[in-house]
């Protein structure tokens, strides 16, 4: 097996048990590996780190599978480490809806399966485990007897591992767009077409975090996508309900999510720049008793983590503005690079700004099917937070 034996100084990252090993902590790959092939990696001192995958290509050209050198990386492994990650799953109470596989911290990197009840979802984002998509697969069928398994492979950082992007079926051929349930609730989703996988999973949690604070009142939700957070305001008791998005597509699913659960009436959705709306709305001093704001990922690179910091800012100052004193403000980060200590102190700057006192209720993250490996940065992303705002 071809070797790759790293620099004398390396992260201590690496020997704490992360698995990425970065192109300058490599001195030599010994050996003629092809991209993609399993690779044994040693310290410079020729101590055995473990196995990983291979793609010189990339900004991190291994990423190790196992620390234990007398595991064979084959067909088994990926039906051992789904079969671990799907009774861990059931352990902890996610057995229709979940994220069965949460890359890194499920010990399979780049890799993401989602679950939705009888259909799977899959994303193979680096060269190392799409050449195992097969053997993913087949460990899918053999646990699970699924009714359909699809590929969101349409990500461009798949172009940075030498990858083009693509989707498709992976199954006999099913209707991709399906209906999950969700704490008591029905959704449409688009497993062909949505955004990522088609649904948020991560989020399914902290939607139950807003049942009290929204009975008998007026709610106003911002970049809502399909409209959860939104439905489950109205399922909670909520007064009326006015979901934000700039999609036409999402606004149209958002509507028929409602209408599926019968909320139609209370919940409505309107196709705008919430950006600039809540700005309009601010300064005609609109109020409403819960702001909910869940927007996407400001950014995935170092480079614009100010433009990051900026939008939430700025969102969140004109979200407060629109909260009745003694309301509620409900908000959300799924940028990695933002972590939990800078998003609370936006949070802390957009209230100074808009001269409004926050009592925190909660703060929450991802749900526990995306697990949190402590000291493992990129594995801890979401953050969930409610305050009342004075």
């Amino acid at each position: 097996m071809t070797t790759v034996i790293l620099k004398k100084k390396i992260s201590p990252r690496v020997l704490n048990g992360h698995p990425w090993i970065f192109g300058n902590e490599v001195n030599l790959i010994d050996g003629d590996a092809k991209p993609g092939d399993v690779v044994e990696v040693f310290t410079h001192d020729k101590k055995f780190i473990g196995k990983g995958y291979l793609n010189p290509q990339s900004q991190i050209p291994v990423r190790i599978l196992t620390r234990d050198k007398q595991e064979t990386v084959n067909d088994d492994f990926f039906y051992q480490k789904l079969l671990q990650a799907w009774q861990y799953r059931q352990q902890l109470g996610y057995v229709e809806n979940c994220r069965l596989i949460f890359g890194e911290a499920d010990g399979l990197p780049q890799l993401i399966i989602d679950k939705f009840n009888d259909y799977f979802v899959i994303q193979t984002l680096a060269l190392g485990i799409d050449v195992w998509k097969p053997a993913i697969v087949k460990a899918l069928e053999k646990i699970f007897k699924p009714k359909g398994i699809y590929e969101r492979n349409d990500v461009p950082v798949r172009e940075l591992e030498g990858l083009t992007q693509q989707k498709g079926l992976l199954s006999a051929p099913f209707e991709t767009k399906i209906i999950i349930r969700e704490n008591g609730l029905q959704f449409y989703v688009d497993i062909e077409n949505g955004q990522k996988t088609g649904y948020f999973l991560d989020q399914q949690d902290n939607r139950r975090a807003i049942q009290h604070i929204v009975k008998g009142a007026d709610v106003l939700g911002a970049f809502t996508y399909t409209g959860t957070f939104e439905i489950h305001a109205a399922h909670y008791g909520a007064k009326s309900v006015l979901g934000l998005d700039i999609s036409a597509s999402a606004v149209a699913q958002a509507n028929r999510n409602a209408e599926l659960n019968g909320y139609d009436k209370i919940c409505r959705f309107e196709c705008v720049n919430a950006f600039d709306v809540l700005k309009v709305w601010a300064k005609e001093d609109r109020q409403y008793d819960v702001v909910m704001l869940d927007p996407p990922s400001f950014t995935k690179t170092r480079d614009n983590i100010q433009k990051a910091i900026t939008g939430y800012k700025e969102i969140n100052l004109r979200g407060m503005k629109l909260v009745k004193p003694g309301g509620f403000l409900v908000t959300s980060s799924c940028t990695n690079l933002v972590p939990s200590a800078m998003f609370l102190e936006i949070i802390q700057m957009a209230a100074k700004d808009a001269r409004r006192k926050l009592r925190q209720v909660t703060f929450q993250t991802q749900a526990a099917d995306h697990p949190i490996i402590w000291g493992w940065e990129n594995t801890h992303y979401l953050k969930f937070l409610i305050v009342q705002v004075l």
